[in-house]
């Protein structure tokens, strides 16, 4: 009777509990709100603030966000947990998208590279094809995908880069100094800039009591 008694009186302290984290959910209205909110719940509740990109998420859940407004909310819920997913905002942000072929000054001469970038700008007005180019020379981890930098947001890239891509039409190929730093590209524009879809989430996980 005792311990009934007991789980009785802890039952409305949990639910006030839950009710009182849904209201302060639904008062965040801002980036800045949310920042703190996943700050303050972030070691206990996994809480955290993510974008979801319409091109680069694919998911069943990013799905069910995109479809949602701005302020929208969904319970997504196990046998063990509860997690709340609120979107803070909802935008479209231009993006643009390249490939290329890197070169470190660190490791070769600028003689050395102009060379080779001549060989191998040679190479595909011959008809060789960008990504097997960039797969054979390309000097860091992204030869491995030919060289394809996917979508990026302005503001994501070094300015210099940024500013060359915005310059240049769709299928220009171009080369591309940023001496202060030691890094030489080749660079082909490979799409059209375009507008996508960007979702802001607040994510709040609590345990199934």
């Amino acid at each position: 009777m005792k311990r009934l008694l007991i789980l009785l009186l802890f039952f409305p302290i949990i639910s006030l509990s839950q009710e009182s984290l849904e209201q302060e959910l639904d008062s965040i209205t801002t980036t800045e709100e949310a920042k703190t909110f996943a700050k303050t719940h972030k070691k206990v509740n996994k809480s955290k603030l993510f974008t979801f990109n319409k091109e680069k998420h694919k998911t069943r859940l990013a799905d069910d966000l995109f479809r949602l407004s701005k302020g929208g909310k969904q319970i997504v819920k196990t046998d063990y947990k509860k997690t709340y997913y609120k979107i803070i905002d909802k935008n479209k942000v231009l993006h643009y998208r390249v490939s290329y072929i890197y070169f470190d000054g660190n490791k070769m001469t600028l003689n050395e590279i102009n060379d080779k970038r001549n060989k191998i700008l040679n190479q595909y007005n011959e008809g060789y094809k960008f990504d097997a180019l960039a797969k054979l020379h390309s000097m860091d981890l992204n030869a491995k995908r030919g060289g394809d930098l996917g979508w990026f947001p302005e503001g994501q890239m070094h300015p210099q880069f940024e500013d060359a891509v915005k310059h240049h039409k769709t299928n220009d190929i171009f080369t591309l100094d940023i001496a202060d730093k030691n890094w030489y590209y080749i660079v082909l524009k490979t799409f059209d800039p375009k507008p996508i879809e960007e979702i802001t989430v607040l994510k709040y996980t609590e345990a199934v009591k």
